[in-house]
């Protein structure tokens, strides 16, 4: 019989997690906090976006292309299980510059990345003129954009609602609104999570995928979880008629109808309050690239926190005082959905070391301090 798992933590990460543990044939149960927690998942901007991650990091770039690339099937595969069409559109994005001299520059980020890896790690420089071919709206101050052809952007509340779903389709459990408290593990090897209401929760096998909440669940298993909150703050306008071809980091239309626009980053703690100096910069630089904002209503804002690990990259970790329990964090939890549904799975039913995830282990920060 195959090991039996608790997933800690119900938002995208958690879920996909679940979702591929539940594919691969284990009983799984997800245990998920309220909705007053801070939840990522929910506030988030919705790309599954390969461009200018990794820069400074080829195995990231490398990890995150191919989880870029499961995503087409990773959206098919939840409509088919769910009946929820995710609304993922992946025709490319662009990375949009104001300086020509900062836009060269990070082509040549892109040309070392290839090095590296040996790879096509794909990138365009379009200069202004190709730009307007494409985004005949384009402010004057753009000089032109690096365009991304594998980026692309999602609904990530249906994508959360698409994961759920689908776990309880194929007999997960999902259980909501509760806090695990305690974890601990018995003599026969088996974990207890212990929630504040004195339910308990066993399995084989444990994942913590809490988020902010592993920074203080983690070292019950050994993890240093050395996660902290970083807002970033949201805006979006009325419904609108297709203005825009492509999503980019900043800006991106819904499939609603709604005109996104992010981003910021803000280390304050977990105040996750929207701030009018932050919003009044959004949109001063959204209506740079796209002068029409500036007659086009916003309806709402909102503030949700990142999870960031010290260098910003993802940590996976199987405890070395605590077998069977495992740590997977990140702040790209919508693009590496794939690869948390499609790769991790491997990882957890092995119990060895996986040479794509051997560098985002939480051993570099030892090394670091040291």
């Amino acid at each position: 019989m195959k090991p039996e798992y608790t997933i800690i933590g119900g938002g995208i990460v958690g879920c996909a997690v679940a979702f591929g543990l539940l594919k691969a044939g284990h009983q799984v149960t997800v245990l998920d906090g309220g909705d007053s927690d801070h939840r990522a998942s929910r506030g988030n901007f919705g790309l599954v976006w390969l461009s200018c991650k990794g820069l400074d990091a080829p195995h990231y770039a490398a990890w995150t292309r191919r989880s870029v690339g499961m995503w087409k099937n990773l959206a098919a595969e939840l409509a088919d299980i769910s009946g929820i069409d995710v609304k993922l559109v992946q025709n490319g994005g662009y990375d949009f510059h104001f300086s020509e001299a900062e836009m060269l520059a990070r082509a040549a980020q892109y040309e070392n990345i290839r090095a590296a890896l040996g790879s096509d790690h794909p990138y365009e420089v379009w200069d202004r003129e190709r730009l307007i071919q494409e985004e005949p709206e384009i402010g004057p101050d753009v000089i032109g954009a690096i365009f991304g052809a594998e980026d692309g952007h999602v609904n990530p509340l249906k994508l959360l609602h698409a994961y759920t779903q689908a776990i309880l389709t194929l007999g997960g459990r999902l259980i909501t609104k509760v806090q695990v408290e305690h974890i601990t593990q018995n003599a026969d090897g088996r974990y207890v999570a212990q929630l504040t209401d004195g339910r308990e929760y066993m399995s084989d096998k444990l994942v913590l995928c809490a988020g902010l909440g592993a920074a203080t669940l983690g070292p019950q298993l050994g993890f240093q979880a050395p996660v902290t909150p970083q807002k970033g703050q949201v805006l979006i306008t009325e419904k609108l008629p297709p203005r825009l071809k492509r999503a980019s980091g900043l800006i991106r239309q819904v499939d609603e109808g709604g005109i996104q626009i992010g981003d910021s980053k803000e280390n304050v703690g977990f105040d996750e309050e929207d701030t009018l100096d932050i919003t009044a910069a959004i949109a001063e630089r959204a209506i740079a690239i796209y002068p029409f904002l500036a007659q086009t209503k916003l309806i709402r804002s909102w503030g949700a926190l990142r999870i960031i690990s010290p260098d910003g990259l993802p940590i996976y970790e199987q405890s070395a005082s605590h077998p069977g329990a495992y740590l997977v964090s990140c702040h790209s939890g919508i693009t590496l959905a794939a690869a948390h549904s499609y790769l991790l799975p491997q990882w957890l039913e092995n119990e060895a070391s996986h040479p794509d995830l051997e560098l985002f282990s939480e051993k570099r920060f030892q090394l670091c301090e040291a």
